[in-house]
């Protein structure tokens, strides 16, 4: 584990344990109404809509947002001109869906500074596309350890590449947040980076990676020990594979947003095969309205 003791690890993995053992998880301090919201990531379920067609199955699903994954079906990307940017806000402006953000695949692990400028420069241009469509923020990825890398190294110039696309985003009021992904997605190791990214505006989405499971203890306490390392640094998406999956423990990590008071969106991220999409929203929909109730 980077930057972290076992010792420290191992102290909040305890502490969780004892107050699930007590029975006093902070879900009894939690609000009566979760202020966080449900919405969908155009992964598989959405890749193949045009972009009417997203939004008016977000709203017969009763999902309120969606964040717009690079290169599918939307087309919604820094190609558009000015009259066609403002058509996609307008869009959105009239419907009952938001537009969360886009999700990139800009990353900050390449050696060649060359490569990682282009990322930034691209970083940048997803910046002005959101100030032009009433997006609320930029993803971006860590992502890996380059074959033969110095681990520290590439670790601290993720932090600072972070912290320089969150830094130019800022004078636009537009959030970057960086996806737990990659063989990067060990919280420990994410918390390390963040380290190296003290800018405000850098903040994190989290995935919900079997990672987060992983520790010294149980699954669930793992889990709120993992949370509990970078909380602080949450971005307004979280990313969530279909609520009912047998291994994650998706009704303890939402309730754990709602005790914190968490405001921004829960994105469904899914990939399963399905005979109707629809449906499946509005499944999953009844799922995150009884997890947070």
């Amino acid at each position: 584990m980077n930057r972290m003791t076992r010792r420290q690890w191992l102290g909040g993995a305890a502490a969780g344990a004892a107050m699930l053992a007590a029975g006093r998880l902070p879900l009894a301090l939690a609000a009566d109404k979760a202020k966080m919201r449900l919405g969908l990531v155009t992964y598989m379920w959405g890749a193949a809509w045009d972009l009417p067609t997203l939004i008016a199955n977000c709203e017969k699903a009763g999902l309120g947002g969606v964040e717009l994954r690079v290169d599918h079906k939307h087309g919604v990307s820094p190609a558009l001109s000015a009259d066609q940017r403002a058509e996609v806000k307008k869009r959105f402006a009239d419907s009952k869906v938001a537009l969360v953000g886009y999700g990139t695949n800009y990353k900050f692990d390449h050696v060649d500074p060359a490569r990682r400028e282009a990322d930034q420069e691209m970083i940048r241009k997803y910046v002005q596309l959101a100030v032009d469509t009433g997006a609320g923020g930029v993803k971006v990825k860590p992502d890996s350890f380059p074959k033969g890398a110095d681990r520290d190294k590439i670790i601290e110039q993720i932090g600072k590449g972070l912290n320089q696309a969150a830094k130019h985003a800022a004078d636009f009021n537009i959030e970057i947040r960086m996806e737990v992904h990659g063989s990067c997605s060990e919280v420990p190791t994410i918390k390390a980076i963040l380290d190296h990214a003290d800018h405000p505006n850098a903040r994190i989405c989290w995935n919900s990676n079997t990672n987060d499971l992983k520790g010294p203890g149980k699954p669930e306490e793992n889990l709120l020990a993992n949370y509990s390392l970078v909380k602080h640094r949450f971005g307004h998406t979280v990313h969530v594979r279909p609520l009912d999956d047998k291994v994650y423990p998706f009704r303890k990590l939402l309730q754990l947003f709602k005790a914190d008071g968490y405001d921004g969106w829960i994105l469904l991220e899914a990939a399963t095969k399905v005979d109707d999409r629809i449906e499946a929203m509005i499944a999953q929909r009844k799922l995150f309205e009884q997890f947070t109730a």
